[in-house]
């Protein structure tokens, strides 16, 4: 089965309670990061901070996929080993379709490696950096304490080029994490998002599926667009 926010989570999220799930939030509603400068970057103004969205693809490509995806998430994984590649390959590097990757937060595990993504926006990294975490996924997410989680998720982002110092400034950059939640919840209330993955085809909603179905999708679509 498929990873659900439940009803009252998202009641939470809508409610702008701010860093939900059980886990996520620090006492005082400082998000939590797994660094000493925690308390000093979460006062920074997260509305100054500007979250863009990771997307490959033709820009004029004529269907957009939109996948909504939580990094911890074990179907979001095996999505991406049997799926992703063929539709990258089939589709999106044949200029046919722009696919964007939006992030969906379980808990602070997946923000965490969120972070290290993003760290620099770099786009073709982000999606690098993304393959590693989902083909390291069983083994970072039960790496046991916080800072051992912590610790393979710097490891992923070391493999993938980045310093240490970039590592830690990425991981205690508070603001930019409220940023993103404000930003995930802007997007899961417009395209209503309950779990995960999800994807919008060309502002269609759909559950996860296999290759086959996929391609149908987008096969009807870039034929009506022709």
């Amino acid at each position: 089965m498929k990873r659900t926010i439940s009803t009252a989570a998202l009641a939470a999220i809508l409610a702008g309670g701010g860093f939900w799930f059980a886990g996520l939030s620090a006492p005082g509603g400082a998000p939590v990061l797994p660094g000493a400068a925690m308390a000093q970057d979460a006062d920074a103004p997260a509305e100054e901070i500007e979250i863009t969205d990771m997307a490959i693809g033709a820009e004029d490509a004529p269907v957009e996929v939109i996948e909504y995806a939580s990094y911890t998430c074990p179907h979001c994984r095996t999505f991406h080993e049997t799926v992703f590649e063929d539709l990258k390959e089939n589709y999106v590097d044949t200029g046919q379709v722009r696919f964007v990757y939006r992030e969906v937060y379980f808990d602070k595990y997946g923000m965490w490696a969120s972070l290290i993504a993003r760290c620099g926006d770099d786009t073709q990294r982000f999606f690098g950096i993304s393959d590693l975490i989902y083909d390291g996924q069983e083994q970072w997410t039960r790496a046991g304490s916080d800072a051992a989680i912590a610790e393979e998720l710097r490891k992923i982002g070391r493999l993938a080029g980045l310093s240490n110092d970039q590592l830690e400034g990425c991981l205690t950059d508070g603001a930019k994490l409220r940023a993103l939640v404000d930003w995930y919840q802007a997007n899961a209330t417009e395209d209503d998002v309950t779990s995960t993955p999800t994807f919008i085809i060309d502002g269609e909603k759909h559950s996860n599926m296999g290759y086959d179905d996929f391609s149908a999708i987008l096969d009807e679509k870039i034929a009506a667009a022709e």
